[in-house]
C-alpha cells in the first residue's frame, strides 16, 4: 500500500511507545472511544429510541454493519487473492473503523432531524448526515485540537460516500418558504449528499494523492430530474461499507419489524416472497419458502437461522468489479478503480428487502409522526440558539461560535454541529427546558 494513504494530517509519524498496532487499528480505537460514537446508543435507527429495549439503535446498527463489513472483506480477499496484497490490509480494522463510524454524523430523530437542519442551514451551506460524519472525524471530535480524530487518509477516503461539495450538487429549493415550521414538507428539503464547503481543506487533503484526472472523475456527478445532482463514484472501502450498511438495514431492520409485530406475514409474502419466486437464482428458488416460514415462526432459533442464511447469501455473492472495464472508466488509482458489488440476483433480493422496510416500516404513520415531531424540535432549537447564541449556547459551543465570528467563518455551522451531536432524548430535554414552563433544567455537560 502506498505510504500516502497511511498518512495523518496532524501527526503523520507519531506513535506511542511500544504501540505495535497497525495504523487502521489505531483509527478503529479512536472511533470506538469517541463521544460521537457513544452517542449513537441514543439515536434513532428506524424505530424510535426509548419505545422498546429490543429495537436497534444507530449504535447496534453500526456494530452489525462492522461485522458484516469484515465478512465482506474476508470474502473478497479469498475470491481475489491476486489483488488482496495490493488492495486490502492484512486485517479488517480499516473496514470495521469505517462501518463503525459511518453514521456518527446523523442528527437526532433520523431523517426528520436532517431535514430540519438542512432547512435551517440552506442559506449557510446546508446540512447532510454523511457530510457531518466527515466533519466530525476530520475536524470536530476533540482527539486533536483542529483535525478531529486525525485518522489516516485512506480511512477518511472511505467515509466519502459523496466526494463533492453540497454547493456543487445542490438544485434549487422552493422559492416560497413555509409560513411556519409546522408547514414544512420534508420532501421539499432533503439535502444533496456531499461535503460542506466549510470542510474543503480536509477534502482537498484526502484527495491530494490522486492525479488531476482521477480527482476530476471521482468527483464528477450526474444531474437527476427535479432533484439534486449526485456523485457517480466511491472508493473501494466505501463501496464495502455501503454494502454492509445496506445489508444491515435491509435484513436486520426487517427482523426488528417482524419480531415486534410491525409487519405481517401476509405483507411479507405479497411484497417480498412472491417477487423473490420470480428471481432466476438457484439459492432463492430453493430457500424463499423456508426463509418466509422461519422468519415468522414462533421459534426464535428458526428466525435467527433465516436471518443468518440471508446475510450469508448476500455476503458470499459480493465480488470485486473493475470500473475501468465495466463502466469504461480510466482510473489510475486502484482504490478508485475497484469496487465491491453484489451480483444481479442477490442485488434484487436486497432491493426487495430494503424497499419492504422503507414502505412498511419507515413510512409507517407512527414513525413518520415521530420524525415530524423531531423535525419541529430541531428547528425550534436552532431558531432559539441562533437568536441569542451568547446567552443560550453552552460554554464550549459559545467559544467556538465566537471564534467563527471573529475569524469570518460560518457561525451557523457551529450551531448545526451542536444540535446534530445531540441524542434524541437530550434534544427533547433541552426543548422542554426552553419551552415548557414546568420542565426541570438540563445539565449541558451531557452533550459538550
Amino acid at each position: 500500500m502506498n505510504e500516502h494513504w497511511l498518512q495523518r494530517k496532524f501527526s503523520p509519524n507519531a506513535t506511542r511507545i511500544q504501540d505495535h498496532r497497525s495504523p487502521f487499528q489505531r483509527d478503529r480505537a479512536r472511533i470506538l472511544h469517541s463521544a460521537a460514537f457513544r452517542r449513537l446508543q441514543a439515536k434513532t435507527q428506524v424505530m424510535g429510541v426509548g419505545v422498546s429495549d429490543f429495537y436497534r439503535t444507530r449504535l447496534t446498527h453500526s456494530l452489525e454493519a462492522a461485522q458484516i463489513g469484515s465478512g465482506i472483506s474476508a470474502q473478497l480477499r479469498n475470491k481475489h487473492s491476486e489483488l488482496a496484497e495490493t488492495l486490502f490490509p492484512t486485517d479488517d480494522s480499516l473496514i470495521e473503523a469505517i462501518c463503525l463510524a459511518h453514521d456518527i454524523g446523523h442528527p437526532p430523530f433520523g431523517h426528520g432531524g436532517e431535514v430540519a437542519l438542512n432547512f435551517m442551514m440552506h442559506k449557510h451551506g446546508g446540512f447532510e448526515g454523511n457530510g457531518q460524519t466527515f466533519r466530525i472525524v476530520s475536524k470536530l471530535e476533540p482527539y486533536t485540537e483542529q483535525y478531529g480524530m486525525d485518522l489516516t487518509r485512506r480511512t477518511l477516503l472511505g467515509f466519502l460516500k459523496y466526494p463533492q461539495t453540497i454547493e456543487h450538487l445542490q438544485s434549487s429549493y422552493p422559492e416560497k418558504l413555509p409560513n411556519n415550521y409546522r408547514q414544512l414538507k420534508a420532501g421539499d428539503w432533503h439535502p444533496p449528499k456531499g461535503v460542506y464547503d466549510d470542510d474543503l481543506d480536509m477534502l482537498h487533503w484526502v484527495l491530494e494523492p490522486l492525479s488531476s484526472h482521477d480527482k476530476e472523475l471521482f468527483q464528477s456527478s450526474l444531474a437527476r430530474d427535479n432533484n439534486h445532482k449526485k456523485t457517480r463514484y466511491k472508493s473501494l472501502d466505501c463501496s464495502i461499507m455501503e454494502l454492509a450498511d445496506d445489508i444491515a438495514y435491509g435484513v436486520h431492520d426487517m427482523e426488528d419489524a417482524i419480531v415486534t409485530g410491525v409487519v405481517s406475514e401476509h405483507l411479507f409474502v405479497e411484497y417480498v416472497a412472491k417477487p423473490m419466486a420470480e428471481i432466476d437464482d438457484i439459492w432463492v428458488q430453493e430457500n424463499y419458502t423456508s426463509i418466509t416460514e422461519n422468519l415468522f415462526s414462533q421459534q426464535h432459533h428458526l428466525q435467527k437461522d433465516a436471518i443468518g442464511s440471508l446475510v450469508n447469501y448476500l455476503i458470499t455473492s459480493i465480488s470485486l468489479v473493475d470500473l475501468n472495464e465495466t463502466q469504461g472508466c480510466d482510473f489510475d488509482e486502484d482504490l478508485l478503480r475497484y469496487n465491491a458489488k453484489l451480483s444481479k440476483a442477490p442485488a434484487k433480493v436486497l432491493g426487495l428487502l430494503k424497499d419492504f422496510v422503507y414502505r412498511f416500516v419507515i413510512k409507517q404513520t407512527d414513525i413518520q409522526r415521530l420524525e415530524y415531531k423531531g423535525q419541529q424540535i430541531v428547528m425550534e432549537l436552532f431558531e432559539a440558539f441562533a437568536s441569542d447564541p451568547q446567552r443560550l449556547l453552552p460554554d464550549s459551543t459559545r467559544r467556538r461560535w465566537q471564534k467563527a465570528v471573529d475569524e469570518g467563518l460560518n457561525p451557523n455551522r457551529v450551531i448545526a454541529d451542536y444540535l446534530s451531536g445531540m441524542t434524541d432524548e437530550f434534544a427533547t430535554r433541552v426543548y422542554n427546558n426552553l419551552f415548557i414552563a414546568n420542565a426541570s433544567g438540563v445539565n449541558e455537560k451531557h452533550c459538550v
